[in-house]
C-alpha cells in the first residue's frame, strides 16, 4: 500500500504509530507473521460470525462486518479479555409488571487480560498521539476528540475507511462504554470522492462525538470523564518507545 507520506518511508517506526496514524502497512507487516486462520480464529472468539476470507488482504477489511459485531469485539479490549454477546432485550414483562422471561448475554474469555490492556493502549494511541518527524506533524486519528471535543478522560478507539471512501467506521472505548458508527450507503458507489472528506475520522467520529457529550451531560447514567480502564495487576510490557526512529539508530527491539 502507499504510504501517506515519503517521509516515513525506510525509517523504523513503532507498532502504536503505525496504528495510531493509520499507516496500516505497519499493521500488514505484523499480519504477515501469523497464518490468516489463525487470525480469523481469533476473531471468532471475539464474537465474529460473518464470513472472513483467509486472504492476504484480510488486514484492510475486504470481509463485510456488521457495526454489532465489531462493537461487541472492541468491547473485548475494554472487559478485560471477556467478550460479551450484544444484547438488546434484557426481560420481558406483561402489563402488570409480572417478569415473564429475562435474558442474559454469553460471555466467554476471548483472549488474555494482559493482552486486551495492551491492545487497548494501542488504541488510546489513536486518541492521545501526536507529534513531530522531520518537521511534519503527525497525529492518532481520532485525535479530534481531544483537541475539538476536548474530551478529558481516558478513551481509545480506531477510525476505519474502506475502498473508495464506501464505508465510515469509528469504534470508541470508555472504560465503561463501548459504541460504534457506520456511515455508508447500501449502494457502494454512494461515497465521497477524497479521502479528505470521506476518511472515517471525517464522516464515523464527529457521530461518535457529539454522542459522547450527550452521555457525560447524562448525570444519570454514572458515565464521567473520571472513569479509568481497568489495568492488570500482573502487566509488565515497557510501552515507552519511540514512534519513529532512523534505520538502524536503535530505540527498537528488532524482530
Amino acid at each position: 500500500p502507499r504510504a501517506p507520506s515519503l517521509k516515513f518511508v525506510g525509517k523504523k517506526v513503532s507498532l502504536k504509530w503505525g496504528l495510531a496514524t493509520s499507516h496500516n502497512w505497519v499493521s500488514a507487516w505484523l499480519y504477515k507473521n501469523f497464518n490468516p486462520e489463525n487470525v480469523i480464529r481469533i476473531m471468532r472468539k471475539m464474537g465474529v460470525t460473518s464470513y472472513i476470507d483467509p486472504v492476504p488482504s484480510l488486514i484492510y477489511g475486504p470481509s463485510d462486518i456488521s457495526l454489532e459485531e465489531m462493537v461487541g469485539a472492541f468491547n473485548t479490549f475494554t472487559n478485560s479479555g471477556i467478550y460479551v454477546s450484544p444484547s438488546y432485550v434484557t426481560r420481558i414483562e406483561d402489563r402488570y409488571g409480572n417478569v415473564i422471561s429475562t435474558f442474559h448475554p454469553r460471555e466467554t474469555e476471548a483472549i488474555s487480560e494482559e493482552t486486551a490492556y495492551l491492545m487497548l493502549t494501542l488504541l488510546r494511541n489513536v486518541v492521545d498521539m501526536t507529534g513531530q518527524y522531520m518537521g511534519e506533524y503527525y497525529a492518532g486519528t481520532a485525535n479530534r476528540l481531544r483537541h475539538y471535543y476536548e474530551f478529558e478522560g481516558e478513551l481509545a478507539g480506531k477510525t476505519g475507511t474502506t475502498q473508495n471512501q464506501s464505508d465510515g467506521w469509528y469504534i470508541g472505548l470508555a472504560p465503561r462504554l463501548t459504541a460504534g458508527v457506520w456511515v455508508g450507503g447500501e449502494d457502494r458507489s454512494v461515497h465521497f470522492d477524497l479521502l479528505g472528506m470521506g476518511a472515517g475520522g471525517n464522516m464515523a467520529l464527529p457521530i461518535y462525538g457529539e454522542f459522547l457529550k450527550r452521555v457525560y451531560a447524562d448525570t444519570t447514567l454514572r458515565i464521567t470523564q473520571e472513569d479509568e480502564f481497568n489495568k492488570p495487576n500482573d502487566f509488565f510490557v515497557d510501552l515507552d518507545c519511540p514512534d519513529i526512529a532512523e534505520a538502524g539508530s536503535g530505540g527498537f527491539d528488532e524482530f
